[in-house]
């Protein structure tokens, strides 16, 4: 059947369910017959709605119900500068080196303007350093036990038998590597926080799949019983703490040092303004708020990478838990220069998989230079995720700027945002 008034009718009529529609028609006509469907059901025009680019069954495996696609509007900051060769004192690189235009897709009025300020800067003043401090995708599954004997007769075994466990998890990817089970023991529930290195995919789904394999053998071979292949120590799509301090996906760090006589010339204030509105709102207001991210707006950042490159974008209030330094570091004559650094505890991000196969987003890492795997396996995760980090450092660099001098409200009025 390929007309699509007589399959959005036939849904009208009871005869077909709307996620049914594309075993009778192929992906695009069954987006239009439900489009028509929704349309008619709701007096709405869905014109734009239905007006997009890519044949609906590429995104088969990232949408259900499919009636067309939201456009964001979508543009570009750069080149982010980043050094990421051989720099620091043990020769370890980073995988992001030189310049890179960072795609970035939001709604909001003057974000780009303002991390392009910020990146300006840090060009001038020689790039940014960006490294991976941290590599491991979770999943912490719970199980239950009669009391604490069981439980540290269960944790004793999975201790002793990494091993088996990791063998079990890895024979289901070709990819992933199991690379630490932490256990944690609350009364009768056992909590097995696994962590694998999930290379350029950002890895949940690898990670559940693997970890569900090795959960088989720890019901086996021990008293625990499965309860739920999530725990939430996991911790995923949510605040928490673990991942602020343990890190979740990739753990990544960006830093540059400005001269002082740049800050004045182009931030329009001075090293110490900027030190000093960093610590009273970063860091006291932040503790005072009870907060777990440390920063100005990282997740503004964050947020619009991930939907102009297919990232998981529930995953963004993980990439919230950003904690900004800014140090005014004083040189011989008398002068500050600014030290200025962002850490991300928890950046869940890839380069195949999920939502980066899409071609809007397949494009945008295509400007990256990073779509699909890297060479070794995992450098191209890495890469984004520092480009990503050094983006973030920008915006957090232009805001807090904008602070110091007074200048927020203005700057969003002269962008008339």
């Amino acid at each position: 059947m390929t007309d699509p008034e007589e399959l959005a009718a036939k849904v009208r009529e009871g005869e077909l369910r709307i996620h049914e529609l594309e075993e009778h028609a192929d992906h695009d006509t069954a987006a239009e017959a439900r489009r028509l469907y929704v349309e008619r059901e709701t007096g709405t025009d869905l014109e734009s709605i239905g007006d997009y680019t890519f044949p609906a069954e590429r995104a088969e495996p990232n949408i259900e119900n499919m009636i067309g696609a939201a456009q964001i509007p979508m543009g570009v900051v750069g080149p982010v500068d980043v050094n990421g060769e051989e720099t620091s004192s043990n020769g370890s690189g980073g995988a992001a080196d030189g310049e890179h235009y960072l795609p970035l897709a939001t709604t909001e009025g003057a974000l780009l303007a303002s991390v392009n300020r910020g990146l300006g800067v840090i060009r001038t003043a020689g790039g940014a350093d960006a490294r991976v401090t941290k590599n491991g995708m979770t999943r912490a599954p719970v199980f239950r036990v009669t009391g604490v004997a069981e439980a540290a007769e269960t944790v004793e075994w999975v201790t002793d038998n990494f091993d088996a466990l990791a063998e079990a998890a890895e024979s289901t990817t070709s990819h992933g590597e199991l690379l630490d089970i932490e256990p944690y023991v609350v009364g009768d529930s056992v909590y097995l926080r696994f962590a694998y290195d999930t290379k350029d995919a950002m890895g949940m789904n690898m990670a559940t799949i693997a970890t569900g394999e090795a959960c088989e053998i720890v019901e086996s071979e021990t008293p625990a019983s499965l309860v739920a292949l999530s725990g939430n120590l996991c911790s995923d799509k949510k605040p928490a703490a673990i991942n602020a301090v343990e890190g979740r996906g990739r753990s990544v760090t960006a830093d540059v040092l400005i001269p002082g006589e740049l800050v004045e010339e182009r931030l329009h204030t001075t090293a110490d303004a900027i030190a000093e509105a960093n610590t009273r709102k970063n860091l006291t207001g932040s503790a005072k708020a009870g907060s777990l991210g440390f920063n100005a707006h990282a997740a503004n950042v964050v947020a619009a990478a991930f939907l102009a490159t297919g990232q998981d974008e529930a995953q963004v209030v993980e990439a919230a838990n950003t904690i900004t330094t800014m140090d005014a570091r004083q040189r011989e004559d008398g002068t500050s220069d600014l030290y200025a650094s962002v850490s991300l505890a928890s950046l869940e991000v890839g380069t195949v998989g999920g939502g980066t196969k899409l071609p809007t987003q397949s494009e945008a890492l295509e400007i990256l230079g990073l779509r699909g795997g890297g060479e070794p396996a995992g450098s191209n995760a890495d890469a984004l995720a520092e480009i990503i980090a050094v983006g973030a450092l920008a915006g957090e660099l232009s805001l807090l700027a904008a602070l110091a001098s007074r200048h927020l409200a203005s700057a969003h009025e002269d962008l008339g945002r």
